[in-house]
Order: C-alpha cells, then structure tokens, then sequence
C-alpha cells in the first residue's frame, strides 16, 4: 500500500509543474509573440506600428492589475478551479484578439488575455506549493521557470515564422487547442485544492495597489514611446509610485490587507525576492536589446534575429536536470552568487559583439547566459518559497510576481533610456556603441543582485536543497 502511495506521489511531483509549465509558457511566449507580428497587424488594423505598441503596454498594465487579486481569488474559491479559469478567460481573449477589426478591440482583446495571464502564474505556483513536498520542490521550480525564460526567447521567431508564412490571426489561434487542452488536463490530473475562506476583499488596497502596479508598469512603458509625449509617462509613473506608498500605509492599518507585507520579515522570501528583481532587470532589458541590435546594427532579419536569441532558450532548458544537483552540492546562497556574477558576465559580454563576430561565439554565449539566468531563478524561487507555510503560500505568490512585473517593465525602460540618451548627446541615430554602453549598464544592475544574497547564511533554504542535510551525514560518516 505504502509503495503505491509512493508511486502515486511521484507520479503528482512529475505531472503537475509539467501541466503548470504547458499553460505558463503560452502565457510568457504570448506575451511577446505578437512584437515581429506588429507591422502585419497595424497595416490590417489602418494604424502604425508605433501606435499598435499599445496593445503590448495593455497587456503587461492588466497583468499589473489582476495579480494583486489573483491571491485572494484562490483562497476564496479554490485555486484549481480559478487555474482553469484564469486558462478559459486568457482563450476568450486569444479568440477576440484573431477576430479584432479595430485598434480600440485589438488593445481591449489584449487586456483581456492579460486578465488571464495575470491569474495564471501566480496561481500557478501556488498550485505547485500547495501539491509539492518541500524536498521535490527545486525540481518541480526548475521546471517552472522555463517558461518565464523560454517564453519570450521563443515568442519572436515563432511570432515571425507564423506571419510569414500564415497570417498574424494565427498567432492567437492556436491558443485555443493549448488553451483546452490546459483545462482538460487540469480538470483531470491536477489535485483538488479547497478553498481557505478568504476574509473580505480589501477594497480600496485592491484599488491603491492595481493604480500603483498598472501606473508603474504604464509609465515605464511608454516612457519612450515615441507616439505618447514623455510628460504621459512620467506622470503615471509619480501616480504609480504615490498609490503605493498609500498602500503601505493602508496596509498597516487594515486586518486583512490585500497584499500582506508582513511577509517580507521572512528573511529568505526577502532576500530571494530583492535580489531576483535586481536580477531580473537584465531579464527584461536583454530580450529588448539583443534583437535591436541584431537587427539594426548587424542587418538580421527579424526571423535571423530570433533564431539566434534561441541559443539562450536551449541554456535554459539545460539547467532543468543540473539545479537539484547544484543545490545540494553548494547550497542556495553559493550557487546563487554564483549564478548573479556570470549571469552579469555574460550580460557584460553582448558589449564585444560587432558585426564581424561570428554567429558561432554569440550563440555560445547566449546559451551561456540561459544557463546562468535559469540557474539564478530557478534557486531564486524555490529559496524565497523554503520558509513560506501553506497560509502565506497565496501572499508571496501575488507580491512576488507584482515585482516580477514592474522588475521586467523596468528593464526594458531604462534599456530605451539608456539607449536614447546615448543616442541624443552623440546627436547620431542608434550605433552599435550606444547597444554596448546599454549592456554593460544593465550588467552592473544586474551584478548588484548579489548584495541581498551576502546576508544570508550558508545554509538558507537548506530544507528544500538538501545541502544542509547532505553536510550532516557526511561529518557523522567518520564516527560509524
């Protein structure tokens, strides 16, 4: 009986982040998908490309909104059921997106998938808390975290080899196959998790944190945009940033705030967390920068571009069956510091790259930097997950990935700053020396992510690494 209860568990361990990562993945590949597609989709649509950005910034600003709720909604009905809704509802708006004949429907069908998008991962990795037993934890993250990597390294060339050689409707067409595919699955392998009796909602910090989130992510958005005055961005960036302060004050005072950020008095889940978003703002920025450059400087096409930016893709699917390893040999803090410092290296390394280069060495260090970077989020989630109980588990997923959101959206503004500013005081059109200084901004950044890391004791998270428990056994081996 024992052992079928065994089988049974390592059955659930396998299947359920692999079900989880299906659906995460057509939600962080849908996300960028559409950008080799804009020109096709404007010239149907009657608007400039520039102008259609705005379908992608109300993508990422619905995100912002719908995931500080996403928490509440688990615990409130259940968070298997709100997955297969979160699916269904992120399908509806694939389907209205292929069907847009409008600007306006196009931009409101986006918002829609977003609506989705932003219950999906959330909810999704509290799905995997609630069903994973602490020690199988870095693998089922491991498998978790190739998505929100491969994601949006795949999202352009399979954006560009659809509107090639179909049309860009199918873009949102074949989500809807995953997508039912993604319910049937859920409905019938994914474990029953029963709903916890959420208090009230909290109203106004609901409100306060989706202007504060949605007004970040806007305003870093658009900051650059060339179809939205400066002063547009900016302005919604100071009101993003004035709501959450509110909020902090708010949620000192409320019983049951939306957002609880008691939780951050959890030294792992903060040290995790601050230092994943420094990381992650390399995240954002590179996917934003490699592809310009490749494009505009060394004359790829959109489709040569994408395929090279693959290289990093293949890094991050390699890490999948090293991390567990890696863990329990050095433990989280090492091998995240690790992983900070070449992931920074590799980011530093894109400031070489001309046009003489050969296509060989950038894909080698490509692949080299998904290595680092699905080595550093793969340790980064599973760490800030090690300490959180199963009454926090719905919190730390939302607030985590609010900061995923504004982290990413940060990267890629202050990559089009840092671009533009060059740009601007050298009086020239973007040059290849304006890609570089960007990339070795964004690899200082990023190298500060190791600063959270460094308070943390040497065997943090040990619980779900194993390195604590391994270093036991060794130093009792002499004494048998």
């Amino acid at each position: 009986m024992s052992d079928t209860i065994f089988i049974e568990r390592d059955r659930m361990n396998r299947i359920v982040p692999l079900i989880l990562a299906v659906a995460l993945f057509m939600e962080h590949m849908d996300s960028t998908v559409i950008s080799t597609a804009l020109p096709a989709i404007a010239m149907d649509l009657g608007v400039s490309p520039i102008t259609l950005k705005l379908a992608l910034t109300s993508y990422m600003v619905s995100l912002a909104v719908f995931i500080p709720i996403s928490g509440w909604m688990a615990d409130k009905f259940g968070a298997k059921n709100i997955f297969r809704l979160a699916i269904g509802v992120f399908v509806i708006g694939s389907i209205m997106c292929a069907i847009s004949s409008s600007v306006f429907s196009f931009v409101v069908s986006r918002f829609l998938q977003g609506m989705g998008g932003a219950m999906m991962t959330p909810i999704g990795r509290l799905v995997l808390l609630r069903t994973t037993d602490r020690k199988d934890l870095v693998s089922a993250m491991s498998l978790l975290t190739i998505p929100a990597l491969v994601g949006p390294l795949t999202g352009p060339p399979i954006g560009g080899f659809i509107t090639t050689y179909f049309t860009w409707h199918w873009i949102f067409i074949i989500n809807v196959p995953i997508g039912i595919i993604g319910i049937w699955l859920s409905s019938v392998h994914l474990p029953e998790i029963p709903a916890r009796g959420a208090p009230p909602l909290d109203r106004i910090g609901f409100v306060l944190t989706a202007v504060a989130a949605a007004g970040l992510v806007f305003g870093l958005s658009v900051v650059s945009l060339p179809a939205l005055p400066p002063a547009i961005g900016i302005g919604t960036t100071l009101l993003g940033l004035l709501c959450g302060g509110l909020y902090i004050l708010h949620s000192r005072r409320h019983p049951n705030p939306i957002l609880k950020l008691e939780i951050f008095r959890n030294t792992a889940f903060r040290a995790a967390t601050t230092s994943g978003s420094l990381f992650r703002i390399a995240t954002g920025a590179v996917p934003f920068l490699m592809p310009l450059m490749l494009q505009l400087s060394f004359g790829m096409t959109p489709f040569q571009s994408g395929l090279t930016t693959f290289a990093g893709a293949a890094g991050a699917l390699t890490v999948k069956f090293v991390a567990k390893r890696a863990f329990a040999a050095i433990g989280f803090r090492t091998a995240l510091m690790s992983a900070s410092v070449a992931g920074a290296a590799m980011t530093a390394v894109n400031a070489l790259f001309d046009a003489n280069t050969p296509p060989l060495i950038i894909t080698f260090f490509l692949f080299a930097s998904g290595l680092a970077r699905s080595l550093f989020f793969t340790g980064a989630n599973a760490l800030s997950y090690s300490d959180i109980g199963d009454d926090e588990a719905s919190q730390a997923t939302s607030i985590s990935s609010v900061m995923q959101q504004v982290s990413l959206a940060l990267g890629v503004a202050f990559a089009a700053l840092v671009l533009e500013t060059s740009s601007y005081i050298s009086g020239t059109h973007l040059q290849l020396a304006d890609f570089h200084l960007a990339f070795l901004i964004v690899s200082a950044i990023s190298l500060c992510s190791i600063i959270p890391i460094l308070s943390l004791p040497r065997h943090a998270g040990a619980s779900v690494s194993g390195h604590r428990i391994r270093t036991a056994d060794q130093a009792e081996a002499p004494g048998e």
